[in-house]
């Protein structure tokens, strides 16, 4: 039998380990759930359907523990009566911030208290005393900006600050890159409101006496004051277990401080002070290359004799890997080297911080060292350390996880683990791309575990045990910043005695005699191999028969970059979430669910299990997240396949809607070949038909029909248009009009042509129907795709095999060739040479020899690109082009809203109008009625029209009216 650490450190009544105490512990609380809900009453605020559960299910680990209830308290007195009542009742609680734990701290298989969705409230911000009040599910980049304007900030400064709770940090005791500089989350609290798991409400803070737990640990800490003095708090990013040394009379008995990373094993926080602090005037960055990581690991404790705020380390690996995936552009030049350390030095006088950072280029010991004074170029360098971060999981040949994630020894140390952890990794047969926080001598790294193989969470244990011994050897901790959680609490008597171990017991006991508060965490672990997610879907069916997709939605990692508002960035993920507050519609819980499908032991309907459906319902198909997830999630693509599953051999169990815009491209050419529009348009726009005509084509009522083109194809006018002027001269390019630029009104088409002849191309109209299959594609109907995609293949190949580009009007259809073609017509090598020839207007005229744009100074231009654009395509070429100009140009990031068929759907409408509401609305309103619209996407122009009344022009209209 495998050797365990597991040791039962608190007299609790803990079951016996030959039944897993998780399974035990889901059983009984099934029942305790009901009991739960029967003491709260109506109208209380727990939720246990399958679908929430499932959501909930994971953070951002390598754990799945289905809770039994979730609960989202509406306000912190709702917050103190759900708590006190799971406690008569004798339900485990586990508080949850914003889901991002790398270490299995926010999932258990009782309650879980979502307390990122309403306590919200910055209750304070005093610049005075530079400090802030705040509930706990705060999100640090909201109290960033509420401090902003007293020119403070909260020190800390983790990755994940723009979807973090600050509740969450400061149960983990988070840190970030700047912790050198700013220090962890527990030496910037203050003061904290918690509830104990006895239900006694404390305030806990410097010099705490007044409460019975802060009496006791006062006495307890008195009694140990050797191995506490010796063992706890050795080095700033020693953060597993309990940090006792804040309790020291020397450090001030600081409770508040100790409750920092108990990771929610004592009580739940409900009001949190913290300390701000203001940023040194002057800032500057130096990049130091190195032969290796592991040199640059061993020169950190040089660097720290200059003072800088942060040191972050990588090496060529992660940086290779942002080329791969994002493009060359997102790796600036880089100091002659294989592994890099990145400085940044702030002060109060600049040119003492240009002394220093010249002193730190030439006297580190690296190859070359590089003063970044650029705030720009500093930004993009340091960007190359974050995008690598999201990335890590994906860039291996096998997935990689999370679980020994954040290791940390003494800096002096550095060195010499980088090179005994890259050993020991190979030893055990495993890949991983270890950075950090080199200032602190914290390391990250995503291991390639075994888990979708046989015998993988064996392998997985015994590496988590050697690292374990492999940190303490150097003095390391389990954990540097995230907390032991499932992952590492095993490991602590690795690090820790046994008499500080059973110190830890004994705090337990003080604040959660019952062991009600995350159970299985710090205290009376549970082992770091029980419920890992992915071996549990070894021998699902749906895994079995397909593996690729199993694989595919467990590439979700949980960091949860879908929860925050990505787009003062650019992004456009994740448009519901941002709509409806509401996980489930997140691309994090669409995975999750997913995941539960593939296993089926929540979700047992498999493909058509109804909270499948409803997580599914109001995503967008946007493909954002296909762009902004790190692990390249495409949520568009799986709910169509899930869609094609569901209704495969059930053609009669289809939504109407599938058959009326599913099938729009066909309704449309039967229109134009017809000549009908005018006939098409008297049935949309009469009053009392096109409430009819709606009904049928499950349409809500409020949306707008659109008007059929009356003259004739958009195809046949714009090539009569082309044979009229009896122009061959030019370059050869190739139009590809696609079927909602041909059937319904819009000079996109002319406008295309008018432009590519202005440049010097001789245009040419392919006039045989290429329709791409994207509405096949958005309603699940895959084979009819398929069909529509071979027949284009047929159409457009012969053009593309000639080296002649083919320009497209719109973005969504564009993108599928970039992105679903080869998938689904896997094998065909024609797909290939397509996708290379199709481009769109602003990409072929960045390669336009001589081509110059036209003087639109004084314009504002509001231009909203459609989301298929920006997510696959990339807007870059267009945005270049439109600044080109010399006009105004406001691009909007994230999506319009109406998103092809979903904003048009009975039971979007609200949603599709919110998603509107966050970006395109705003920006339309403030640009005023002179403003140039831009929307190349045919939903974008249809969503301004419908809710602002403006007509938004393309782009080839616009560079048309203006040659």
């Amino acid at each position: 039998m495998r050797h365990r650490l597991v040791a039962h450190l608190v007299p609790v009544s803990a079951p016996a380990r030959e039944t897993s105490r998780l399974q035990v512990l889901s059983r009984e609380s099934a029942d305790k759930a009901r009991a739960l809900d029967a003491v709260l009453g109506a109208g209380n605020c727990l939720d246990d359907s399958a679908l929430t559960r499932a959501v909930y299910s994971s953070d951002a680990s390598v754990y799945r523990i289905v809770p039994q209830v979730v609960a989202a308290p509406r306000d912190v007195d709702e917050l103190g009566t759900l708590v006190g009542a799971a406690l008569e009742v004798g339900i485990p609680i586990t508080g949850r911030g914003a889901g991002t734990s790398c270490a299995g701290n926010a999932v258990g298989p009782g309650l879980v208290i979502d307390m990122n969705r309403h306590l919200r409230r910055i209750i304070d911000v005093d610049p005075d005393a530079r400090t802030a009040t705040v509930e706990p599910g705060v999100i640090q980049s909201e109290l960033q900006a509420a401090a902003r304007p007293f020119a403070l900030r909260f020190g800390p400064d983790p990755s994940t600050s723009n979807r973090c709770t600050i509740g969450g940090m400061i149960g983990n005791n988070a840190c970030g890159p700047r912790a050198l500089g700013y220090g962890r989350s527990a030496d910037n609290t203050l003061e904290l409101d918690v509830i104990t798991g006895t239900g006694e409400r404390v305030r806990l803070g410097e010099q705490d006496a007044s409460s019975e737990p802060s009496r006791r640990l006062a006495t307890l800490v008195d009694q140990n004051l050797a191995p506490i003095r010796t063992e706890c708090g050795r080095f700033t990013r020693e953060v597993s277990g309990y940090s006792l040394e804040h309790l020291l009379p020397e450090r001030g008995r600081h409770t508040a401080k100790f409750f920092s990373g108990t990771e929610g094993t004592l009580g739940l926080i409900t009001k949190a002070t913290v300390r701000l602090v203001a940023d040194a005037p002057y800032k500057t960055m130096v990049a130091l290359g190195y032969p290796t990581m592991q040199e640059a690991g061993a020169a950190t404790t040089t660097i720290l004799g200059y003072g800088p705020t942060a040191i972050e380390g990588l090496d060529s690996r992660l940086v290779q890997l942002v080329a791969d995936r994002l493009g060359p552009s997102a790796v600036p030049p880089l100091p002659r080297g294989e592994g890099w350390a990145f400085v940044e030095l702030v002060g109060d006088d600049p040119r003492e911080v240009a002394d220093r950072a010249r002193r730190v280029a030439s006297g580190c010991g690296a190859m070359e060292g590089w003063v970044v004074d650029d705030a720009a170029r500093a930004s993009r360098l340091w960007g190359i350390r974050s995008d690598a971060a999201g990335l890590a999981g994906v860039a291996l040949e096998n997935p990689a996880y999370a679980g020994w994630e954040d290791s940390a020894v003494p800096p002096e140390n550095l060195g010499e683990y980088l090179t005994a952890f890259n050993q020991l990794l190979a030893d055990h047969g495993l890949h991983g791309l270890p950075y950090g926080h080199f200032g602190d001598g914290c390391v990250h790294c995503r291991i390639d575990f075994p888990f979708e193989s046989p015998g993988g969470t064996e392998r997985y244990h015994d590496f988590m045990l050697a690292a374990g011994a492999l940190a303490a050897r150097f003095g390391g901790s389990m954990s540097g910043e995230h907390g032991d959680g499932r992952a590492r609490s095993e490991l602590l008597p690795l690090m820790y005695s046994e008499q500080t171990i059973a110190l830890f017991g004994r705090v337990k006991n003080i604040f959660d005699p019952e062991n009600l508060m995350n159970p299985g965490v710090i205290v009376d672990p549970d082992p770091t191999d029980e419920a890992i997610r992915v071996p549990a879907t070894i021998a699902a069916p749906l895994r079995i028969a397909d593996p690729d997709f199993s694989r595919a939605v467990h590439q979700c990692s949980g960091v949860g970059k879908c929860l925050a508002d990505t787009t003062a960035t650019g992004g456009v993920m994740c448009p519901s979430y941002q709509a409806t507050g509401n996980q489930k519609d997140s691309t994090r819980g669409r995975s999750r669910v997913l995941q539960e499908m593939i296993n089926g032991g929540l979700l047992t309907d498999g493909w058509r299990s109804p909270e499948v459906g409803e997580a599914l319902e109001f995503c967008l198909a946007c493909k954002g997240c296909r762009r902004d997830c790190p692990t390249g999630i495409d949520m568009a693509a799986y709910k169509s396949r899930v869609l094609y599953e569901r209704f495969r051999h059930r053609f009669w169990a289809r939504p109407r809607s599938h058959l009326a815009m599913g099938w729009l491209p066909t309704w449309g050419r039967l229109v134009t070949r017809l000549h009908a529009g005018a006939v098409g348009n008297f049935f949309l726009q009469t009053p009392g038909l096109r409430h009819l005509v709606r009904w049928l084509a499950w349409v809500d009522q409020r949306r707008p029909m659109p008007r059929f083109r009356t003259g004739g194809s958009a195809r046949s006018e714009a090539a009569a248009s082309l044979r009229a002027r009896r122009q061959d001269e030019g370059r050869p390019v190739a139009i590809w009009v696609d079927s909602f630029s041909d059937a319904f009104e819009g000079n996109q088409a002319m406008g295309l042509v008018q432009t590519l002849v202005a440049a010097g191309y001789a245009p040419q109209v392919i006039e045989q129907d290429a329709c791409c299959g994207l509405t096949w594609i958005t309603t699940g109907q895959l084979e009819g795709a398929r069909r529509h995609l071979r027949h284009a293949l047929e159409v457009l190949y012969p053009i593309a095999a000639q080296g002649i580009p083919i320009v497209g009007l719109e973005p969504s259809c564009m993108a599928v060739w970039r992105s679903d073609a080869a998938e689904l017509l896997d094998g065909d090598e024609r797909v290939e040479v397509v996708t290379g020839a199709v481009s769109t207007l602003a990409e072929l005229l960045a390669r336009t020899e001589g081509w110059q744009a036209p003087d639109l100074s004084g314009h504002t231009i509001v231009a909203q690109p459609h989301c298929h654009h920006s997510s696959v395509l990339g807007w870059e070429a267009d945005r270049a082009l439109l600044e080109s100009t010399g006009a105004t140009v406001v691009a909007l990031a994230g999506c319009c809203g109406l998103a092809g068929n979903f904003g048009v759907e009975k039971g979007h409408y609200e949603v599709s109008v919110a998603v509107a509401e966050h970006d395109l609305l705003p920006a339309i309103d403030a640009a005023g009625p002179d403003a140039i619209l831009l929307a190349d996407g045919f939903s974008c122009r249809k969503q301004m029209k419908d809710l602002r009344d403006r007509t938004a022009m393309s782009l080839g209209e616009l560079l048309a009216a203006h040659l």
